[in-house]
C-alpha cells in the first residue's frame, strides 16, 4: 500500500480516533483543509466506532468523487489543430513535461509541433530543440528575449498550415506572484486567439508534487491569469505528497491530466484515478 494510506494504518491502530490528530494527518498529506474536513465530517456522521480501514475507505470514496474518470484527455487525435499552452513556475519540469507530452501524443498516432516560447532563457530554447530532435518533432523558435506571443503566433500559423494535430507552447517559468509576468500569459492567450477564437484549447499547469500546498497557491494564481484546464504533476514517483492532486481538484475543480514518474521520456502517462488511489496515496 502506498505511503499516505500506510501512515494512516500505522498511526491509527486503535478503535478510538483522535480527531485532531486525524485532521493533522490528512492535511499533512496535502489533501488540504477543505477536503480533510469533508472526510472527518463524513466519518463523524457514522456515529460508531471508527477503525483505520474505515478512514481509508472514506478517504478513497471522497477523493474518487472529485477526480476525473480514467481516460486520456487528448487522444485520439483531433479534427483540427489544437493548441496546448504549458505554464508553471520555474523548476517544476515544465520544458521536460512539454517534450514528454509531445512524445506521448506522437506515440498515440497524433502529429505534433512545439513552440519554444520560453524566450527569457536561451537554455530553454536549446533544451526544447534538443528534445524535439530526439523525438523527431519540429520546434518553432524565436530569438532569445524576443516576444513570446510572437513566437506562439508564428508557430500557430505554421501548425495550421502544416495541418498538425497539436501545437504545444512551452512558456517561460514565472513566479505566480509577479503581476507583469502573469499579464504576459494573458497576452499569449489573446494572441493565440487571433488564428482561432477558441485557442488555446488546453492550458496545463505543471506542478511539482513535492511542493505540497504551495502547488495549490500556484494553481489559484495561474487560474486567474489564464483559465486552467488541467494539471501535469511531476515527481509523483517518490514524493509521498500526492494529496495535492485531490486538493486542487476539490478546491478549484481543476483535474490532473498527466503525471510524470521519472526522468526518462517515457516516464509520463495519463492520470488514472484508481491507480492514484491504490499506488500513489
Amino acid at each position: 500500500m502506498a505511503g499516505f494510506f500506510k501512515r494512516i494504518l500505522s498511526k491509527f491502530s486503535k478503535d478510538k480516533i483522535d480527531w485532531d490528530d486525524l485532521e493533522e494527518t490528512l492535511i499533512s498529506g496535502d489533501l488540504g483543509v477543505k477536503l480533510s474536513m469533508q472526510i472527518i465530517d463524513n466519518l463523524q456522521e457514522r456515529k460508531k466506532s471508527i477503525n483505520p480501514d474505515d478512514i481509508i475507505t472514506t478517504c478513497k470514496e471522497e477523493i474518487k468523487t472529485i477526480l476525473p474518470p480514467d481516460k486520456d484527455p487528448l487522444l485520439p487525435k483531433q479534427d483540427s489543430t489544437k493548441i496546448i499552452l504549458v505554464v508553471g513556475v520555474n523548476g517544476t519540469g515544465k520544458t521536460t513535461s512539454t517534450a514528454k507530452l509531445a512524445n506521448h501524443l506522437k506515440s498515440g498516432g497524433a502529429s505534433v509541433m512545439l513552440a519554444a516560447a520560453d524566450t527569457f532563457r536561451a537554455a530553454a530554447i536549446e533544451q526544447l530543440d534538443v528534445w524535439g530532435n530526439r523525438i523527431s518533432v519540429p520546434v518553432i523558435k524565436g530569438d532569445y528575449q524576443s516576444d513570446p506571443s510572437s513566437v506562439c503566433f508564428d508557430a500557430h500559423t505554421k501548425a495550421i498550415q502544416s495541418g498538425v494535430d497539436y501545437l504545444i507552447c512551452d512558456t517561460a517559468g514565472r513566479l505566480h506572484t509577479r503581476h507583469n509576468l502573469m499579464e504576459e500569459l494573458k497576452k499569449i492567450s489573446r494572441t493565440l486567439a487571433k488564428n482561432d477564437s477558441s485557442a488555446p484549447h488546453e492550458v496545463f499547469l505543471v506542478v511539482d508534487a513535492t511542493t505540497g500546498s504551495n502547488a495549490l497557491s500556484q494553481a489559484k494564481e495561474f487560474n486567474k491569469a489564464t483559465e486552467l484546464t488541467g494539471l501535469i504533476v511531476t515527481k509523483m514517483d517518490g514524493s509521498g505528497k500526492g494529496g495535492i492532486v485531490a486538493s486542487i481538484a476539490n478546491e478549484l475543480n481543476i483535474p490532473t491530466r498527466y503525471i510524470g514518474l521519472g526522468e526518462e521520456i517515457q516516464d509520463f502517462k495519463p492520470f488514472k484515478t484508481n491507480e492514484y488511489l491504490d499506488e500513489i496515496l
